[in-house]
């Protein structure tokens, strides 16, 4: 990050701010200790002090000329003898009161002066409270100096919680949005329209209000936004939805009315809503009620999108994963009525995707993005921006200079498998672990319609003990049926190598029973790939959207349907499993190579299972497969 990237505290976004107990100590004794030095210091007297008796013996004696009484105290005038002078004397009244005392004075002639009780007292019951708010506000000032987001909460929930506008040292335009060239068609117009609104407005076009950018999480739908508004240079008012609820009612609809305002006074602007599935899902859903604060929240978001006039340029974007759950009020024309769709990047766009966050990242000789955007099947965005980020941590790591390839096929594998996990395996458990992997490996180099090899390891990462890579060579959309029938095959070919090869199955193939069961019933169940029950939705549920699995829509066909679907499954199942069986027999030899080759070397590339398999009949079979 550039300098003049910095926040405005100074410090890197990712540094947390600084936290001491000591500052709470502090702020306790601030507030205790000017009460008790307040209760502690002794009262100055103002005259020569006597008990209350001494005092009425004085009245007797004729020697007081007057008393002032405020409340329990008396302060009294006592005549002077001759040339002494007139001195005055303190004392008490007694608790419970004293019937007889002014009738004693007004025997002796004493003069009676009441005075009302100082209002003192008042500023004695207010000093704590003022000391309180004005060591409160220091805090809150102070934390907001450190970077805390409490004084910012604080101060955003007495003011109603407008939002401000984002301020940015740098502009985001189209030309930072990689890929996406859909979606940059579909929002471009609005460009235009925040150019110069008048141009619309001459011939009665009214442009959408509400723009619903759809799409999963890390395909840059925040990022498109913002380059919305760097194109046509207006004010980006950018919230999340999620920022709208609070424990107290009221105050999410409040932030809402306080954000269209500040837009409205602004025009033209946008503003943008992330994550609007956590304010604006379906109300009715049954929970929460019909008045909780969200849906209080989401009425509040409706009528202000119904509220704008024709001369207000405010345009109003959207960000969700999850278009399904969302209220049909929040979708009908006048508000959220366009979707933009925001879908995972091609290779081509991954690779456009790598030159934009490699701009400053140097490249050694051996980088070839376009190889690295192939190896990269499935990465959104923020994938691939973590991609670039890892391999310079490892370049780093390392005390390189320049980022090399090593560096990107390190990244894609912690990315995909986690960290390089220390154990102590057992020869015999890694022979067996060796086995398995060689088993996948096999079945994917001799089956025709599977992916191509890129690696095969036995090296423990994250969860896995060990795993075989396959690449994709282009981005499917649609999924033929060989194709799925050979992944069967290649999920089962590690179990089947370890009972064909060492007579004996593990648990190591737990995962792979679950994904085959899963792919297989979705195979019969969603797609239709069984003679017998054909194109038939036969799936066994439909997950609530609210409240999970606990509470799914039961399945809609019978009994003997659901006994034929598990029938076809296992049809499914048993039959990839004889064509890995078939695969693994045929080629026990070459197996045996390389089942050798990754207990002495644990990680082999795609040229090292070649040189392994691709001998004899062997060899055939992977001009059949590699076509």
């Amino acid at each position: 990050m550039a300098k003049n990237d910095l926040p405005p505290n100074g410090r890197m976004p990712s540094q947390p701010p600084p936290q001491s107990p000591w500052i709470w100590l502090i702020f306790a004794v601030a507030l205790v200790l000017p009460i008790l030095l307040y209760d502690s210091v002794p009262t100055e007297p103002r005259g020569e002090a006597v008990s209350y008796s001494a005092f009425k013996g004085l009245v007797r004696e004729k020697q007081i000329e007057s008393v002032v009484l405020s409340g329990s105290e008396i302060e009294a005038t006592r005549t002077g003898s001759g040339t002494a002078p007139t001195r005055t004397v303190m004392t008490r009244a007694p608790a419970m009161g004293d019937g007889e005392l002014l009738a004693l004075l007004e025997e002796n002639g004493v003069e009676i002066i009441n005075e009302p009780e100082s209002d003192g007292s008042l500023l004695v019951s207010l000093l704590p409270w003022l000391i309180f708010i004005g060591i409160w506000i220091f805090m809150i000032n102070r934390m907001r100096a450190l970077g805390s987001p409490l004084g910012d909460r604080f101060k955003d929930f007495l003011s109603g919680g407008a939002s401000k506008e984002e301020k940015r040292r740098r502009r985001v335009t189209f030309a930072d949005v990689a890929g996406q060239e859909n979606a940059k068609r579909e929002v471009s117009e609005l460009v235009d329209f925040l150019k110069s609104p008048e141009r619309f407005r001459a011939v009665g076009a009214e442009p959408p209000r509400g723009v619903l950018l759809v799409g999963p999480p890390g395909t840059g739908k925040t990022l498109l936004a913002r380059a919305l508004a760097g194109e046509a240079g207006v004010p980006f008012f950018s919230t999340s939805a999620s920022e709208f609820i609070e424990m107290f009612v009221g105050v999410g609809a409040a932030r809402v009315r306080a954000m269209f305002e500040e837009a409205k006074k602004r025009a033209p602007s946008i503003i943008f809503i992330d994550e609007l599935d956590s304010v604006g899902r379906t109300r009715g859903a049954g929970y929460g009620g019909g008045h909780d604060e969200r849906e209080q929240t989401l009425n509040q978001i409706l009528a202000e999108l119904d509220g704008f006039t024709g001369r207000e340029a405010v345009v109003v974007l959207a960000a969700t994963n999850r278009p399904d759950v969302l209220d049909p009020a929040l979708l009908r024309p006048g508000r959220f009525d366009r979707h933009v769709t925001l879908s995972l990047p091609s290779r081509d766009e991954r690779a456009a995707i790598l030159k934009v966050h490699t701009r400053g990242v140097p490249l050694g000789g051996d980088v070839d993005l376009d190889h690295i955007a192939a190896g990269a099947p499935g990465f959104s965005g923020a994938d691939l921006k973590n991609l670039v980020n890892e391999a310079a941590i490892s370049a780093a790591r390392a005390d390189r200079k320049s980022v090399i390839a090593a560096d990107f096929d390190e990244a894609r594998d912690k990315i995909v498998l986690g960290t390089v996990r220390t154990l102590a395996i057992q020869p015999e458990e890694k022979h067996r672990l060796a086995v398995h992997e060689a088993g996948h490996t096999a079945v994917a180099y001799y089956t025709a319609n599977a992916d191509p090899l890129y690696k095969v390891t036995i090296i423990p990462r994250g969860h896995a003990l060990g795993g075989t890579h396959l690449l994709p060579e282009e981005d499917r959309h649609t999924l033929p049926e060989d194709y799925l029938r050979a992944r069967l095959a290649v999920m089962l070919g590690g179990r089947v190598a370890e009972k064909v090869l060492i007579g004996s199955v593990s648990s190591g193939a737990d995962d792979d029973i679950k994904q085959v069961t899963q792919l297989a019933r979705a195979m019969v169940g969603r797609w239709g790939m069984s003679e017998e029950l054909g194109p038939v939705d036969m799936r066994d549920s439909e997950e609530h959207p609210f409240l999970g699995r606990e509470l799914a829509q039961p399945r809609r066909f019978a009994d003997q349907t659901a006994a034929k679907v598990d029938e076809a499954v296992v049809g499914l199942i048993h039959g990839a499993e004889a064509e890995a069986r078939a695969v693994i027999e045929a080629h026990r030899i070459e197996i045996g190579r390389l089942v050798a080759e990754l207990e002495a070397r644990e990680t082999l590339g795609r040229d090292e299972i070649e040189a392994c398999l691709a001998t004899g009949a062997g060899k055939a079979g992977a001009v059949a497969a590699t076509g």
